[in-house]
């Protein structure tokens, strides 16, 4: 399946997706919460890790910065920035209370504080002008990216940069196909084995569907510079099923 062209793909993808990003997505991540690092692992075929390295190693950090971690999950990238810099000030949003949960957890077990906040991403509760570093991964595929984007280029200093990871829509036809199946057996193999819920059951072939009309790592990079972004650069793993972008708002 094609995605429609560039200039109408966020309207698209709303028409196609809005219930399921309101009234689904919350009970899914729920349901997975508890599980959510461990079933990555096995996806991943174990270099979850090993990915995330390779984010961090995108990102420049100095010591003080105000970070404000978008979509933050189970805290895994927070972790990780206080890891290599414990000075930061460093907030985290998500939508999903369960998730967050997990993530102060963890947090906490490394002796991190991260200050978390409950909310809707694409209305950022920060005013204008206000962090040295954003950060964005592993969701915006359930999200209204143009949107998000705005609201990051919004929040961040002049000359702050942004930093995102995600999956992406492969432009090679032959490894989306592959790609697709190889999610479609993880999704259930991992539901198998960590016992998913019904909810999440339920959203397998959402999960397929978002990434056929998602973005490529080219696409994305035009729909940052659409925003406002400059110095836009884009790296891709695994015949471009996965990218790290950084783009930097004009100082």
């Amino acid at each position: 399946m094609s995605p429609p062209p560039l200039a109408s793909r966020e309207q698209a993808r709303q028409r196609r997706f809005d219930t399921v990003w309101r009234r689904q997505l919350d009970k899914v991540f729920a349901d997975v919460a508890p599980y959510y690092d461990r079933a990555n692992l096995v996806a991943s075929l174990g270099l979850w890790n090993w990915i995330l390295g390779r984010f961090m190693a995108t990102i420049d950090l100095r010591s003080g910065q105000r970070v404000l971690d978008v979509c933050a999950g189970t805290n895994a990238v927070g972790i990780a920035l206080l890891q290599r810099e414990p000075s930061l000030e460093l907030l985290a949003i998500d939508r999903s209370v369960a998730m967050q949960e997990v993530g102060r957890d963890r947090a906490e077990a490394r002796g991190f504080h991260i200050q978390s906040l409950i909310g809707d991403v694409h209305e950022l509760p920060f005013p204008d002008n206000h962090f040295d570093v954003v950060t964005l991964q592993w969701a915006s595929r359930h999200l209204r990216i143009r949107r998000v984007f705005e609201e990051v280029f919004r929040v961040l200093k002049p000359g702050g940069c942004f930093h995102h990871c995600d999956m992406l829509r492969p432009r090679n036809r032959v490894v989306e196909k592959l790609y697709h199946g190889y999610l479609r057996f993880c999704l259930s193999f991992t539901a198998v084995l960590f016992g998913s819920g019904p909810t999440a059951l339920s959203a397998r072939t959402y999960f397929i569907n978002a990434l056929e009309m998602f973005y490529s790592a080219d696409e994305l990079s035009d729909v940052l510079r659409a925003q406002g972004f400059r110095s836009v650069a884009a790296r891709t793993l695994f015949a471009g099923t996965l990218g790290f972008h950084r783009a930097a708002k004009p100082g």
